[in-house]
């Protein structure tokens, strides 16, 4: 199946890894001399892409932080194939319950300390500005919203909110995303560190947009959630920042319904009862600084 892929007549095991939602097929790689690799094969239309994700990882790897490193990428019958490092350790999203508030608080700096240095990687991106691209991809998630045969209770809230901030949007300077932040995506190592994989969705935007998945992030700890931001900001938070994560966590909140449809009931009702777990958080919209984090802060703070 991999034929034409550098150093695989050296491999002794491969095990499939079935987790997560890309549309990359994933596998775990024993070399004969023991080493853990992982390859992720994707179709062949998305070569740019890869190339580039590839490209940005080898950057990425430069910078002092655990990640899943980048050794070889190329074509074989399969379609792309990308090789990385395996990162030793267990799921952070487990790991983490055997924590302590203040420990899980901790875990939850250095993460928002590595996502800062992600951010701060110079990588052009030759797009239209950040206010234009999230305006159009807001006026057509609402109408996405509105069209759909389902609606959350009160969910003009949220739509009432989007409408009333988009102003927050202009002059806002694009980075280089990860694309997908959040705990599932992240390994505490065998050195008590944290290690951050599946980089696959990166985009360019808003910085603070990648904030928009904290929501996950709060259902596994709250403690964690802090912390991201916390050490994001080095404990110095702006204003705007509350203000822009409320109205992403709005935008993903309309558009989570009609993608969850076709997914069936389960999914339908993760979202729905993540709306109504938003609407209580940011009372309405009365505060942009939602309750899970206020309440967070005092506990790890006494």
């Amino acid at each position: 199946m991999f034929k034409g892929i550098n150093g695989s007549e050296s491999w002794d095991i491969i095990e499939e890894v079935n987790k997560g939602w890309s549309e990359d097929k994933k596998y775990h790689i024993i070399t004969k001399n023991k080493e853990h690799l992982l390859l992720r094969i994707s179709d062949i239309k998305f070569y740019e892409r890869k190339q580039k994700e590839y490209d940005i990882l080898l950057e990425l790897s430069k910078m002092d932080f655990e990640m899943s490193k980048p050794v070889d990428f190329g074509i074989c019958e399969s379609g792309i194939y990308m090789l990385l490092t395996w990162v030793e350790g267990e799921d952070l999203e487990t790991a983490i319950l055997k924590k302590n508030a203040m420990e899980q608080y901790n875990l939850g700096i250095k993460s928002g300390k590595i996502l800062k240095k992600i951010h701060s990687l110079n990588i052009s991106s030759n797009l239209d500005s950040w206010e234009k691209r999230f305006n159009k991809k807001i006026g057509m998630k609402i109408k996405a919203y509105l069209e759909c045969p389902l609606k959350y209770e009160n969910g003009e809230v949220f739509i009432e909110y989007i409408n009333r901030n988009r102003h927050l949007l202009k002059d806002i300077r694009s980075t280089l995303q990860h694309g997908d932040y959040h705990i599932g995506n992240m390994i505490l190592t065998n050195n008590d560190d944290v290690a951050i994989i599946d980089f696959n969705r990166y985009d360019f935007g808003d910085p603070y947009e990648e904030f928009n998945r904290i929501i996950w992030d709060v259902e596994v700890s709250k403690a964690f959630a802090v912390g991201k931001i916390d050490g994001y900001f080095n404990g110095n938070i702006p204003e705007k920042f509350f203000q822009l994560l409320a109205l992403y966590i709005s935008v993903n909140t309309i558009s989570s319904l009609p993608w969850a449809i076709p997914f069936g009931e389960e999914q339908v009702n993760i979202m729905t009862e993540q709306a109504a777990k938003a609407l209580i958080d940011y009372d309405y919209f009365n505060t942009t600084i939602p309750k899970w984090y206020t309440d967070a802060k005092c506990m790890i703070d006494e």
